[in-house]
């Protein structure tokens, strides 16, 4: 593979991505509406000369280069969440403003500008005869904001692929990233009986027996951060209460709790956690089942226990990241694992899939206000990808 040639092709493409970026960032591509965008990215790709260009039933986007045996799957989501306080904003939210060498704009460092360094990526690999023995799916799946890896899951599935590997486009600061922790999500129900408020005596209050419980969530995050290593978390992010009315003692209260999990956390270590949590007092604890609806209008489900994963610095995968980096941009990468998740949950979690994630943007401004991604990491995204295909 000709490094150079890489070099100067993608330069020659630079007007023409930033000019699609652009258009990509004003759509508002919220979660279950990504309808506009996914279009967008589909006549893309057909435009772009891919050999296939497919929508699944949900709305992600599969464009394919090659036929050859070694399969690489490259996977960004396409939906953002939403932007509140525009005026807040240094640029419009949904300008995307190009100033200074920056793009500016929701989706601009999550994820969309790996979507367009991938999709671009694929129209390189083909230009420039990096194919033989090899298939490439570029995939811009949806609704990872609220169902991450679900939909990604859903596209392997569902075209009965089998990548050998797997790259995913979270921002990264061009950092190789070989792993993520886990996500889980809880839901912990205390019981009380109702009575009027004039009389608590007479009833048991949930609210009251909730607080006991969220206590023990305190202690345990501070036992958590303790511990030696890859460590977890926890914390309650949300309380909800019923009651007859504002004059009557509840007598059931909710809360959310965000587990975030270490390498080789269980369902079954999690769950004694749980029980612990609610030990002795009128309570029970499930895993939250996020449900969503796809622009398509199919119903989604994920069950959020979505354990951590990472792939060893010494897989090929992995060393031919660090290669080509080097050869395109004159240093080693940094490796890291990312804090937050993505849809590797798929790809590594499920599947097994030998995976790494490079994504151009600093993750700092990811969900942001002034969300905002350099040129030149477009373009060396963009360039890392073309070329990692090369080495495999």
């Amino acid at each position: 593979m000709n490094v150079n040639l890489l070099k100067m092709e993608c330069r020659k493409l630079k007007e023409d991505l930033l000019s699609f970026e652009q258009s990509f960032i004003k759509l508002k591509s919220f979660t279950g509406d990504e309808k506009e965008a996914s279009h967008l990215i589909f006549n893309k790709m057909s435009a772009l000369g891919y050999d296939d260009v497919s929508m699944d039933p949900y709305g992600s986007v599969l464009g394919r280069i090659g036929n050859g045996n070694t399969k690489i799957l490259f996977d960004a989501h396409i939906d953002v969440v939403k932007a509140d306080n525009p005026e807040e904003w240094t640029h419009g939210p949904f300008s995307g403003t190009i100033e200074n060498g920056t793009i500016w704009g929701r989706g601009s460092v999550d994820t969309k500008s790996s979507v367009v360094a991938m999709v671009y990526a694929g129209y390189l690999i083909k230009k420039l005869n990096l194919l033989e023995g090899k298939t490439i799916y570029i995939s811009t799946s949806v609704m990872e904001e609220d169902i991450d890896g679900e939909m990604l899951d859903r596209v392997i599935s569902g075209y009965e692929i089998s990548p050998d590997y797997a790259v995913i486009g979270e921002p990264s600061n061009l950092k190789l990233a070989l792993g993520h922790r886990g996500r889980a999500m809880y839901i912990i129900t205390t019981h009380g009986v109702s009575a009027h408020g004039s009389m608590p005596d007479k009833g048991i209050n949930a609210i009251t027996n909730m607080a006991d419980i969220v206590c023990r969530v305190d202690q345990l995050q501070k036992q958590l951060s303790n511990q030696p290593g890859e460590k977890g978390s926890i914390a309650v992010t949300r309380i909800e209460s019923h009651s007859a009315s504002l004059n009557a003692i509840p007598d059931q209260c909710k809360i959310y709790i965000d587990r975030r999990l270490a390498l080789g956390e269980t369902e079954e270590n999690v769950g004694i956690e749980m029980n612990h949590l609610i030990k002795g007092i009128d309570a029970d604890w499930k895993i939250y089942d996020a449900e969503g609806t796809s622009w398509t209008g199919e119903k989604v489900i994920l069950h959020t226990f979505l354990p951590a994963w990472e792939i060893s610095a010494e897989h090929h995968l992995v060393q031919a990241g660090i290669t080509i980096y080097k050869e395109l941009l004159g240093e080693e990468p940094e490796l890291m694992k990312w804090d937050f998740s993505t849809n590797g949950f798929a790809t590594a979690g499920h599947y097994k899939i030998p995976t790494i994630g490079l994504g151009p943007g600093d993750y700092s401004y990811a969900h942001m206000k002034d969300e905002h991604c350099g040129v030149n990491d477009i373009l060396n995204a963009c360039m890392f990808y073309a070329g990692i295909v090369g080495k495999l």
